[in-house]
């Protein structure tokens, strides 16, 4: 990498942009009238486990791998996620 790259360069207005990052915990494939009878307190089966890894996107490109965790961000707990594993941004973006 460069030193004028835009991770390189401190002084790049890029670094300052902010960006949307998804979070995957899991998809799922339910009918159309499985939708429609969905109502409060409905369930919707995943295909991943709880303690399984999610996936962070920015668009729809894979970033990163972590797992799910909570916080105390200013008193009140919230949901984080610590990252485990960093897919080559580079390459995917």
């Amino acid at each position: 990498m460069d030193e004028n790259s835009a991770v390189g360069s401190s002084q790049s207005p890029f670094l300052s942009v902010p960006v949307e990052i998804i979070v995957s915990v899991g998809k799922a494939r339910p009918t159309v009238r499985d939708l429609l009878s969905l109502g409060r307190d409905s369930i919707i089966s995943l295909d991943r486990r709880v303690d399984d890894p999610v996936d962070l996107y920015i668009g729809d490109k894979l970033i990163a791998r972590g797992e799910l965790t909570d916080t105390s961000a200013g008193g009140a707990e919230s949901l984080a996620v610590r990252i485990t594993e960093i897919v080559n941004i580079q390459d995917n973006l």
